[in-house]
């Protein structure tokens, strides 16, 4: 089964919450495995706060975009953002993993996460917006 699913939010935490259910009731029209559900919203919610949180300078209002592709072979997400150039592959920081968890200095542990999650992982810069994608293969 193949599907697309598209929507635009505001940078706003509490967005994030119609995200969950949205792809929630599109993974199972899709026929995701409930860890594949599980996997595509916490890639979003990492994903989506760094948006919101690191994307903008303080005030304005501003939206982004989250586009899933879903096929028989795995689903694709992608962030669109006219934040601030970022890409998180090569600008976050290292996560300090073997530090204590008080030790440790904010930054990098969920772009970790996302990197651990997903099988593929691409960055672009194009006309002034950010495109973050990550594919993940479906389980057979």
């Amino acid at each position: 089964m193949s599907g697309k699913l598209s929507l635009k939010i505001k940078t706003q935490r509490e967005e994030l919450t119609r995200v969950y259910d949205v792809v929630q009731s599109f993974g199972e029209e899709q026929e995701w495995s409930p860890d594949l559900i599980f996997c595509a919203n916490l890639v979003l919610e990492e994903l989506g706060i760094n948006v919101i949180n690191h994307g903008y300078d303080a005030g304005g209002n501003h939206e982004f975009e989250i586009i899933v592709l879903s096929n028989p072979e795995s689903i694709t997400i992608e962030i669109i953002d006219d934040g601030k150039p970022f890409d998180p592959l090569q600008d976050a920081p290292d996560p300090a993993l073997d530090a204590e968890i008080g030790d440790r200095p904010i930054g990098g542990l969920g772009v970790h996460l996302v990197q651990t999650m997903m099988d593929e992982l691409h960055y672009r810069r194009e006309n002034g917006k950010n495109h973050f994608t990550a594919t993940k293969r479906r389980a057979e």
